[in-house]
């Protein structure tokens, strides 16, 4: 694992939140904060679960572009990554990602209409820490 990689995997392990940005049909962005990612696969691969009829999935439905970005206020330190989010609602990403308490949201379980999965796939980022940022691309 290299070390921009490490970096961003500290910054996803160590904060509770992310915040992810879509963008309307208008072409604006849109940015909100999301409750740290259930599961990662690397810093490539990232997924979410979040409230079906959310204006985030109705931006993802319509144009898959999107960004996910995790910090450390406290270091002032930042990773950006770009790519594109998929809105999936196949059972077994949702029992994936599934876990004891989330009745509490979702009162209808695993199989609630409301509880949906995100997932999110990186091609490029930027890291910010020390007054100084890189930008980077992954395979």
């Amino acid at each position: 694992m290299n070390s921009t990689d490490q970096f961003v995997i500290d910054l996803f392990e160590g904060q509770n939140l992310s915040f992810i940005g879509t963008v309307d049909e208008h072409g604006f962005p849109h940015i909100r904060a999301m409750l740290r990612p259930r599961k990662r696969e690397g810093i490539k691969t990232i997924y979410f679960s979040t409230n079906t009829p959310t204006n985030k999935v109705r931006h993802l439905q319509s144009n898959e572009k999107a960004c996910v970005y995790f910090c450390n206020p406290a270091a002032f330190q930042g990773a950006l990554l770009i790519g594109t989010m998929e809105v999936l609602e196949a059972q077994e990403y949702k029992e994936m990602l599934w876990q004891d308490g989330d009745e509490l949201y979702y009162p209808g379980g695993v199989t609630d209409p409301d509880y949906i999965v995100l997932r999110f796939t990186a091609i490029s980022g930027r890291n910010f820490s020390n007054f100084h940022s890189d930008d980077f691309y992954i395979n």
